[in-house]
């Protein structure tokens, strides 16, 4: 018998469908990455068999602890076997000191059944990390300020341990060295760490002032790893992470030499306080798996302080930047009594391209300071052309003088090569320009399309100038890419940068007026002379400080897909970050032009952010009892609005040598200011409970989801975001008025009366009660701020209270309000 099946036109359609995706998903197979998953359950710190009783830490050696880190493993790796497929990943991590969950390495399939999976409250895709001094102590006056309190550099920071996560350490550096002179008298209490050895670190690396290095690969070794530069142990290929440990907790003192040349002295901020080193981004690759791993590492080793000069490639899109799982881990960190300190970031000066989100988190801002390497040409007619370059003069100074040669004039007429800007005028390869024209001269190379795609670098300028043996070389701005920016870098042949094109043409009307040509153009004769002046010199005038451009810029965000703005203000404090000398792997396996020296002169939210760990331990190491927020509010409270000219501090914006007047949005509360944090006055608290409720009222957040990162119900939240008791004030949108309530402890050992003075923002009324008040030792006033609506300005406005005391403390606390229409 013959059965007649009659399919619709529908079905079939969806037939073809279903075989469509079939065929592409097996042609496109998914591509497997790195999760980060949260889960139900105390983490080890904070279960009450085995972590944290009444303020005190766990101790790793405990049956107690123990048996709590195995049940917690057990129940990460029974979950993933009753969830997902056999052979379809790799767990990378198990998270269980301050968060509890995992990491793993598996398909986004995978990841879809892990989140409808019993127990598990987050799924995170890993969206990687990226990384974001000599003068600098005396700039913040530490030498006869904090330092002299702490008995001099010689115990500033003593006992106190300061975690760096970044690229590692380099063991053999002189800023890390153990002097058996200036031994240390007993260990860190409570601190207990590792030293893993690999290569180029064996185990005399940790040598007292190192007192711990572990490394983290799980996460880059999944993705990708090359083991030729990304040295599977804590030793530092880049540089970065010596850098940022140095300006840390550098030891005192250490000569800067480069190119045999002294710049001067290095010091940290805190030299006597340790370095627990924990490598968790590599040359090839960061990961947020293995950064996380750190941090939870970091607090079970207990450290005091932990330094964060790196952040995520990107926020989360489908969810508040707060409850992503990097932040979480800091604000559990946070909770485990560690103060952590992270870079702003390097997106400045854009609005709201803040990269450091949370308010258990202190962001740091970056400045110059008062310090430059002038460099000048002079040229055969007496006219001198200032510069940028850290070279030596050409030889004789500028008694002698050299012919000048337009790298363009020089180029080889029968050369093989393609005439693009790379051979033809900036000076990137040596075979397309005539050695016999060039030999001797000072070169003239032009800033041209390759330096401004990124594809032409200084260093291949430095390489061609070698190899065909320049006297020296110049690198010009070009009209037809404006003003570029020049930073000092170290060459080893006489080199100048000239980076604004009026002075250019200077150098280059000069250049033509004493060159002699046929009527085709060819150069017939080189009559113009020049000398390359001495660079290195330090000069110490002009204003400072002033926000750099680089640095990223408030107002902070909840969201990154919706843009919302956040009752918080970010970013926390300014700090050096601008052309800060210090410690340098010469591997350097990032950065050719650094290769084989021991120092560098770099710049970044990178450099700013160590300046504040090695403050912070000073004024833990000063008052020993002090909670994280209590230390963030002496930072916040005491810093200076103003620049060493007396003038409030500016701020360089978009267009080249341009400064505007800065808000709170460039530089928090100010410049930080080490002496006068020592000794605040009042402090402003927050604890974790506090933080919980902050997460609890943000608007149109999931409280769910609230609820699940921090273990917490959100049976309580605040009134309103902006009342977190943090020592500034934000509101992101006042129609009419808003009361907010804020606490101070006085920490002095004697009663203070306070009165209250308010600079207005724009816009707005600010009324403080009580106006004045005499607060005990010890003892807490409560205040409540009316900040009323007079002129909605749709945009926001700046002032500060400012709290004065009997006793000469002063308290600031700055004020950023968005009025807007009803």
């Amino acid at each position: 018998m013959a059965v007649t099946v009659k399919v619709s036109a529908s079905l079939r359609c969806r037939c073809v469908i279903l075989l469509l995706s079939v065929i592409v998903s097996v042609a496109f197979p998914e591509q497997p990455t790195i999760y980060l998953v949260l889960m139900e359950g105390e983490p080890i710190l904070f279960h009450h068999g085995a972590g944290l009783l009444k303020g005190e830490r766990s101790d790793p050696n405990s049956e107690a602890y123990r048996a709590h880190a195995k049940h917690l493993e057990d129940s990460h790796d029974q979950l993933l076997q009753n969830t997902i497929e056999v052979g379809s990943y790799k767990k990378l991590y198990s998270f269980k000191h301050i968060i509890n969950g995992f990491a793993v390495h598996t398909t986004p399939s995978q990841a879809k059944k892990l989140e409808l999976a019993e127990g598990v409250k987050l799924v995170e895709e890993d969206r990687g990390v990226k990384l974001m001094t000599t003068y600098t102590p005396e700039f913040l006056e530490l030498p006869m300020g904090v330092w002299s309190q702490e008995g001099g550099d010689t115990h500033a920071g003593e006992d106190l341990v300061i975690g760096v996560i970044d690229t590692g350490i380099d063991p053999m550096h002189p800023s890390f060295a153990y002097d058996p002179l200036k031994p240390y008298t007993s260990n860190p209490h409570r601190f207990s760490g590792d030293c893993q050895t690999g290569p180029r670190f064996p185990a005399s690396s940790c040598n007292g002032k190192i007192i711990s290095a572990r490394y983290f690969s799980a996460g880059a070794q999944s993705i990708t790893l090359n083991t030729s530069k990304d040295f599977l142990s804590p030793f530092d290929a880049a540089g970065h992470g010596s850098h940022v440990a140095s300006i840390a907790a550098g030891n005192y003192g250490v000569s800067v030499v480069v190119n045999s040349f002294l710049y001067g002295y290095a010091s940290g901020m805190a030299p006597r306080a340790r370095i627990a080193v924990y490598k968790a981004v590599f040359p090839s690759i960061g990961t947020m798996a293995d950064v996380v791993a750190a941090i939870d590492q970091a607090v079970l080793d207990q450290v005091d302080i932990i330094s964060l000069s790196i952040g995520p490639n990107s926020p989360p899109e489908d969810k508040p930047i707060f409850l992503n799982v990097f932040d979480i881990s800091m604000l559990f960190a946070q909770r485990a009594g560690v103060f952590v300190v992270q870079a702003a970031g390097n997106q400045g000066p854009t609005p709201s391209s803040i990269e450091s989100y949370s308010p258990w988190v202190v962001g740091v801002a970056a400045c110059n300071i008062d310090r430059s390497f002038p460099g000048k040409i002079v040229l055969g007619d007496g006219q001198n052309i200032n510069g940028v370059g850290l070279s030596g003069p050409t030889f004789g100074n500028w008694l002698l003088q050299y012919k000048l040669v337009l790298a363009k004039d020089a180029v080889k007429e029968s050369g093989t090569f393609p005439m693009t800007p790379q051979y033809v005028e900036e000076c990137q390869y040596p075979e397309a320009l005539d050695p016999t024209l060039v030999l001797g001269s000072i070169v003239i190379c032009t800033f041209s399309a390759g330096f401004s795609n990124g594809t032409s670098t200084l260093s291949a300028i430095i390489d061609t100038a070698t190899e065909l043996g320049f006297m020296g070389f110049v690198l010009t701005a070009n009209p037809l890419y404006g003003d570029y920016i020049a930073e000092p870098v170290p060459f080893v042949v006489p080199g100048i940068m000239i980076p604004k094109v009026a002075d250019a043409q200077i150098l280059l009307q000069y250049y033509e007026q004493w060159t002699s040509r046929d009527p085709t153009g060819r150069v017939t004769k080189y009559n113009g002379r020049a000398a390359i002046g001495e660079g290195r010199v330090a000069s110490f005038q002009g204003r400072a400080p002033s926000v750099s451009r680089f640095s990223s810029r408030g107002p902070d965000i909840i969201d990154s897909s919706r843009r919302n703005l956040a009752d918080v203000l970010k970013p926390d404090i300014l700090a050096p970050g601008h052309l800060i000398w210090a410690a340098w792997s010469p591997t350097s396996i990032s950065e050719p032009l650094l290769n084989g020296y021991n120092f560098a002169l770099l710049s970044g939210t990178s450099m700013a952010t160590p300046h504040v760990a090695g403050v912070a331990a000073l004024i833990k190491q000063h008052n020993p009892s002090w909670t994280p927020s209590m230390i963030a509010s002496a930072i916040s409270t005491t810093a200076s609005r103003y620049d060493n000219y007396g003038e409030p501090i500016m701020a360089e914006g978009f267009n080249i040598s341009s400064l505007y007047p800065s808000t709170p949005f460039d530089f928090g509360a100010g410049l930080i200011n080490p002496k006068r944090a020592l000794d605040p006055g009042l402090v402003f608290t927050s604890g974790f409970e506090d933080y919980v409720e902050f997460l609890c009222s943000l608007p149109n957040t999931n409280l769910s989801l609230v609820e699940a990162v921090t273990g917490r119900l959100c049976n309580h939240s605040l009134a309103h975001p902006s009342d977190l008791n943090l020592p500034s004030i934000t509101i992101s949108r006042l129609v009419t008025s808003q009361v907010v309530r804020r606490s101070v402890k006085n920490i002095e050992s004697k009663p203070e009366t306070y009165v209250s003075a308010v600079l207005h923002p724009n816009g707005v009324e600010v009324s403080v009660n009580p106006s004045q008040f005499t607060i005990d030792s010890q003892g807490t006033q409560d205040m409540e701020i009316t900040i009323s609506v007079t002129q909605a300005l749709n945009s926001f406005s700046f002032g500060e209270i400012v709290l004065t005391g009997t006793l000469d403390h002063i308290v600031r606390i700055p004020l950023s309000v968005l009025t807007v229409p009803m």
